[in-house]
């Protein structure tokens, strides 16, 4: 017992001591090799990750005159390439590598003002190899910021992730005369997201622009990439009976977002480039009560999102085709277990009904069904404009200004802000609807 207590003790000891030096030290000391390392910035942060075959020992310490950041990795025979990394916008003016020892690699980064930093290593998984990861932070975020990135910031558009489910060899359902949904859902995302581009205040993102495959999480993966606001997920319906017709829209369930909770909580240090990145969700060293309590927080405010917007996308596409089921239902789709981004599958009909099938095909038809959702979503966001987008100021009442291109109409600019022609040729003061190239008009609120 009371040698158990002593190695206890003595385990305990030796972690403090490697946490205060900043040295993690793996169990092999076997030669490593880093495969490739990756820059991503997101705002004040800027993060370096080293892909590596193997386990490391290493250290990160900081120098000044001039401000350095030096990471030591033990028994790494082989130069990485950092040839393709963009330093330009980082806190980083150059990357120096070097050996130590003949074996030992020392790398330099030579810092363009003070910062902060944060480092830790990731264990393999479906995706990547084992990591180190380091994080730079500025000691005074925002301060460099210049007028042109606040204003461009505050009008930004919302980014609506558009999913076209199936694809290359998931052909998803069939319908009659060899038609797949892969090939309808993927027509009617291409409308959609024509629409929420034609918007200004919106940015449609398709997230399969051809016919390939995609698994589940890479397609939230790429909305995530694209920091969008939603993601709708497009598809087509089937079923033994040919019978069944009508659209329908679905959110995630309670059971599923709980299973998803659940396996962030599981996997969420393999996870932290997921989560730990793009978005505003981070669980990045907090402690699993904390972590599980952020997560229940996001996805219950998402799926209330998602439910919210659910309910204006089925009034809409109601106008359009007979629905399925009168309220958007819940289910555990795993293309909808995303924490931080709300999320919609709709099924825009039976793919397996003949006349259904029909107008699935038609061009008309299709058009119309975007349009449907697209309205949709446009209702609910008019009504929930996210705070910093221009949609929000938009909606705030404070005028917007158009400078007039060549082939501009007043009546296309009417259309495009959704504002009466009179409306706006009365707030600007103008005698007749003839507009000149370069000419600046205020947009009235709404």
């Amino acid at each position: 017992m009371q040698f158990l207590m002593q190695l206890k003790i003595y385990s305990a000891t030796l972690v403090f001591l490697m946490l205060v030096s900043g040295t993690i030290v793996a169990t092999s000391v076997s030669a490593s090799e880093i495969n490739s390392v990756r820059l991503s910035q997101k705002q004040d942060t800027t993060r370096i990750v080293f892909d590596i075959n193997g386990t490391i020992s290493y250290k990160v310490f900081t120098l000044d005159n001039p401000k350095r950041l030096v990471i030591d990795i033990a028994n790494v025979p082989k130069k990485p390439s950092i040839a393709h990394l963009k330093l330009k916008d980082s806190p980083i003016s150059e990357i120096r590598i070097a050996h130590r020892n003949k074996k030992d690699l020392r790398i330099v980064l030579v810092l363009k003002k003070a910062i902060t930093n944060k480092h830790f290593t990731l264990k393999a998984n479906e995706k990547y190899s084992n990591r180190l990861v380091v994080d730079l932070f500025d000691k005074n975020p925002g301060t460099s910021r210049s007028v042109e990135e606040i204003v461009k910031q505050s009008d930004r558009k919302i980014v609506i992730a558009i999913d076209a489910g199936h694809g290359g060899i998931d052909p998803g359902a069939l319908g009659p005369n060899r038609m797949r949904e892969k090939i309808v859902v993927l027509q009617i995302s291409k409308r959609l997201e024509n629409l929420f581009d034609k918007d200004p205040n919106y940015e449609g993102v398709l997230v399969r622009k051809g016919d390939y495959f995609l698994a589940h999480r890479k397609r939230t993966q790429i909305a995530r990439d694209n920091k969008a606001d939603f993601f709708v997920s497009i598809h087509a319906d089937a079923f033994t009976d040919p019978r069944a017709n009508g659209a329908s829209v679905y959110a995630l369930s309670n059971k599923g977002a709980t299973s998803e909770a659940a396996r962030f909580l599981a996997k969420k240090q393999n996870n932290a480039d997921l989560i730990g990145g793009a978005t505003a969700l981070n669980l990045d060293n907090k402690d699993e009560m904390l972590a599980g309590v952020l997560l229940d927080l996001s996805m219950t405010a998402t799926m209330s999102t998602s439910l919210e917007a659910g309910k204006q996308v089925l009034k809409q596409m109601g106008s359009v085709a007979r629905l399925h089921k009168k309220k958007v239902e819940q289910a555990g789709f795993l293309v909808l277990k995303s924490p931080d981004i709300p999320s919609l599958l709709i099924e825009t009909g039976f793919i397996s009904n003949p006349k259904e099938a029909r107008k699935l095909s038609s061009g008309n038809y299709q058009q119309r069904m975007a349009k449907a959702i697209y309205n949709g979503l446009d209702q609910y966001y008019s009504e929930h404009p996210p705070e910093g987008t221009l949609l929000a100021k938009v909606m705030s009442g404070k005028p917007l200004h158009y400078i007039v291109a060549r082939g501009d109409t007043l009546s296309e600019i009417s259309a495009q802000y959704k504002i009466s022609m009179t409306k706006i040729m009365r707030y600007n003061k103008m005698s007749s609807s003839k507009i000149r190239v370069g000419q600046v008009i205020a947009i009235p609120g709404r």
